[in-house]
C-alpha cells in the first residue's frame, strides 16, 4: 500500500514584514497580526521558478532521507498552478533537473488550496494501479509573481514555499479516504486572468468555507468509520488565523487539536498542509490526521491519513 513516507519542505530565507503594511493599506496593526495571524511573508527570489522552489525541497527531503534512490524513483507529479512555463509542464522540467529515469510517469495536477489531499490520492491510487514503488509528490505555487502590491486581500495573506512527499509501499503514514465538493460557479472569486494580476474575495470564500467545509469534513470521517474524537489531529489549509479558528469553532474540536503555524511563512496554497504535516511525522502520539483544503475553484477535499501499524511491528 503506497503511503507518506517523508516530507521535504522548502520556505524562502527572504521575509517581508507583513505589518510594516499596516499603513500601506490603511489597517490597523492588530488586524494583521491576531486576524490574519500573519507577521511575516517568505518570499522567493525573483529569479526563482517553481521548480527550483521544489528542487530545494527536494534537496531537504534527500539529506534526511539516507535510504532515497533517485535512481528508483518512477512517479514524478507536481501539484501547481504557477508553473515555470505555460508549456510544458512543470514536473517534465524537474524531472530533467533531478535527472530521473526515462521510465518515470511524470505530469502535473493543476489544483491550489485543495490540491494536497487530491494529489495524494492521485498518486497513490496511479501508483498502486501501475505497480510503481518509489514516487515523489511536490507542491510550489509562488504567488509572489502575481500578487497586486497595491491590493491588501492578497498582499497580506500569501508567501512562497514548496514540498516534496516521497510515497513509498513502506510509508510512516498509510492514506484513507477522502471527501471532495466543487463549487464550479463561484470560480471568479478567486482567479489570476490573463494580462492581470491575482483577484480573490476574501469575504466570499470564507462565507463558502464555513458552509461547506464542516460537512465535507464530516462525510470525510463517515467514509472511514471515524467521528472527530477518534482524531489526533487535524491540519487544515492555513488560510489564515480567521479561518481556521472559525472552523475550529463551527465544528467543535478542540483548539489544541488544530494548530496554526503560519505567523511568519504566509498562505504557501498548496503547500501549507504539507509544510504543517512535516512537523508531526515523528511526533508518534500523533496517529490518526484529518487533512482539509479549501479555497480556488471553489473547491474542499478532506482526506484521513493514519500512522502505519507496521511501524510498530
Amino acid at each position: 500500500m503506497i503511503g507518506i513516507k517523508n516530507v521535504g519542505v522548502y520556505v524562502p530565507d527572504t521575509r517581508m514584514d507583513n505589518v510594516g503594511k499596516a499603513i500601506i493599506h490603511n489597517v490597523e496593526k492588530e488586524f494583521i497580526e491576531k486576524k490574519i495571524g500573519i507577521s511575516q511573508l517568505a518570499v522567493k527570489s525573483k529569479p526563482q521558478t517553481t521548480s527550483d522552489l521544489c528542487m530545494a525541497a527536494f534537496n531537504h527531503l534527500q539529506e534526511e532521507q539516507a535510504d532515497l534512490n533517485k535512481k528508483t524513483i518512477d512517479f514524478l507529479c507536481v501539484c501547481t498552478q504557477n508553473g515555470d512555463f505555460r508549456i510544458p509542464h512543470t514536473s517534465a522540467v524537474l524531472h530533467s533537473k533531478l535527472g530521473l529515469s526515462t521510465r518515470c510517469a511524470v505530469f502535473d495536477i493543476s489544483l491550489g488550496c485543495s490540491g494536497y489531499p487530491y494529489s495524494l490520492l492521485i498518486a497513490k491510487n496511479f501508483m498502486e494501479a501501475n505497480a510503481l514503488k518509489h514516487g515523489l509528490l511536490f507542491t510550489g505555487d509562488p504567488y509572489s509573481s502575481i500578487i497586486d502590491e497595491k491590493d491588501k486581500n492578497t498582499d497580506l495573506i500569501f508567501g512562497d514555499g514548496a514540498t516534496a512527499t516521497y510515497l513509498t509501499a513502506s510509508p510512516l503514514f498509510e492514506i484513507g479516504k477522502g471527501a471532495f465538493l466543487t463549487q464550479g460557479d463561484s470560480y471568479n472569486h478567486l482567479i489570476k486572468e490573463r494580462g492581470k494580476r491575482l483577484h480573490m474575495n476574501g469575504r466570499a470564500i470564507f462565507g463558502f468555507v464555513m458552509r461547506n467545509a464542516p460537512g465535507n469534513i464530516d462525510e470525510c470521517l463517515k467514509l472511514n468509520l471515524l467521528e472527530k474524537k477518534d482524531i489526533d489531529l487535524f491540519i487544515f489549509h492555513q488560510a489564515s488565523r480567521y479561518v481556521v479558528d472559525n472552523l475550529a469553532l463551527r465544528l467543535k474540536i478542540d483548539g489544541q487539536k488544530v494548530p496554526f503555524n503560519i505567523q511568519n511563512i504566509g498562505n504557501t496554497v498548496s503547500s501549507t498542509i504539507p509544510i504543517l504535516l512535516k512537523q508531526y511525522l515523528t511526533t508518534f502520539n500523533i496517529e490518526k490526521i484529518l487533512m482539509s483544503g479549501f479555497g480556488v475553484g471553489l473547491s474542499i477535499s478532506s482526506l484521513y491519513i493514519r500512522r502505519s501499524q507496521n511501524e510498530y511491528s
